[in-house]
C-alpha cells in the first residue's frame, strides 16, 4: 500500500539526492558522519549512489534474484574523496533510476527483499525516496546544515516504516533477542503536526492504524521527527513515556536492511 502517487516518488528520488548535494557541497568530504558510525561524507555518498544503481539494475532487467550491492554494503573500499567527482556521480545515479522507473512504470514486476517473488516495482520507488530523504538528513547533521522534510513525505515514510514492521522479520522468535509480541504491548505514536497511529503487538503478528488508544508506550514529536526516530537518528524533539524498553525492542526489531553500519 503506497499513499503517494508513482510519479511523486520518482521526482522526489532527484529532488532529494538535489537537496542532499547542497548540504556537502563545499564541505570536507573526509568529515565524519556521525549518524552512520564509521563513514564519512564521501562514504555516504557513494553508499546512496550504490543504492541507487543496484535498484536501478533491478528494475531495469526485471531481475527474479538480487542484483550484486557491493557498494552499498561497503561503501569505505573506494577511496575516491573528490566532491567534483562524488556530487556529479550521485546526481547521475539518480536520474537514471527515476528514468528507468517511469519507463518501466508502477506496475512493472521485479525482485524486492520483502517479498518472495517478483512485486510491483512501486516498491524500490517508494523505498530509494525514503532511503535518500533520511540519509540527507545524515548529510545535514554532517555539514553542520538544516534538515526538513515536506509533512506529506514524512508521513508517507513513517507509514513505509509501520508496515513493514509487520513482516515476518520483525516480530518472528529470535535467539538473540526478546519476544516481541505478547498481552498488554502496544505503541503510540504522536505526530503532533500530522496525526496518530498505534501498534498493536498482542496478537499473533503485529498489526498497526490510524488513530490513539491508552499504550504501553507512546512518542512523541513532529513527524519528520519520528522517521528519524524510527532510524535512529538523532531526534530531540521527540518525547517517549511509558515502557521503552519494549518501544526499543520493536525498534530494534523494524528496522529496514538498506541502512548502514550499526544503524
Amino acid at each position: 500500500m503506497t499513499s503517494l502517487p508513482f510519479d511523486r516518488y520518482c521526482d522526489e528520488i532527484v529532488t532529494q539526492t538535489e537537496r542532499l548535494t547542497a548540504h556537502v557541497r563545499g564541505a570536507d568530504m573526509t568529515a565524519p558522519v556521525l549518524s552512520c558510525p564509521g563513514w564519512n561524507l564521501g562514504h555516504l555518498l557513494r553508499h546512496v549512489g550504490g543504492d541507487h544503481r543496484w535498484a536501478e539494475e533491478i528494475v531495469r532487467t526485471r531481475a527474479s534474484a538480487p542484483a550484486p550491492d557491493d557498494l552499498v554494503n561497503d561503501p569505505t573500499t573506494d577511496l575516491h574523496e573528490d566532491e567534483s567527482f562524488l556530487v556529479p556521480w550521485l546526481l547521475e545515479g539518480a536520474k537514471s533510476l527515476s528514468a528507468t522507473l517511469r519507463a518501466a512504470g508502477p506496475g512493472a514486476l521485479a525482485w524486492n527483499p520483502s517479498e518472495e517473488r517478483p512485486a510491483p516495482v512501486v516498491f524500490w520507488a517508494r523505498r530509494m525516496t525514503y532511503e535518500t530523504a533520511v540519509h540527507r538528513a545524515d548529510a545535514a547533521l554532517a555539514a553542520g546544515t538544516e534538515f526538513a522534510l515536506d509533512s506529506d513525505l514524512a508521513v508517507d515514510a513513517v507509514e513505509e516504516w509501520l508496515e513493514y514492521s509487520t513482516f515476518p522479520e520483525a516480530f518472528e522468535p529470535r535467539p538473540d533477542l526478546p519476544d516481541l509480541l505478547g498481552p498488554d504491548r502496544t505503541l503510540h505514536f504522536d505526530a503532533t503536526d500530522a496525526g496518530h497511529w498505534l501498534v498493536d503487538l498482542t496478537g499473533k503478528n503485529p498489526v498497526w492504524r490510524a488513530g490513539a488508544d491508552n499504550a504501553t508506550a507512546t512518542a512523541r514529536g513532529p513527524a519528520t521527527d519520528l522517521l528519524l526516530f524510527f532510524y535512529r537518528r538523532p531526534a530531540p524533539a521527540i518525547q517517549t513515556q511509558g515502557d521503552t524498553e519494549l518501544l526499543d525492542l520493536w525498534l530494534t526489531r523494524s528496522g529496514f536492511w538498506l541502512e548502514a553500519p550499526d544503524e
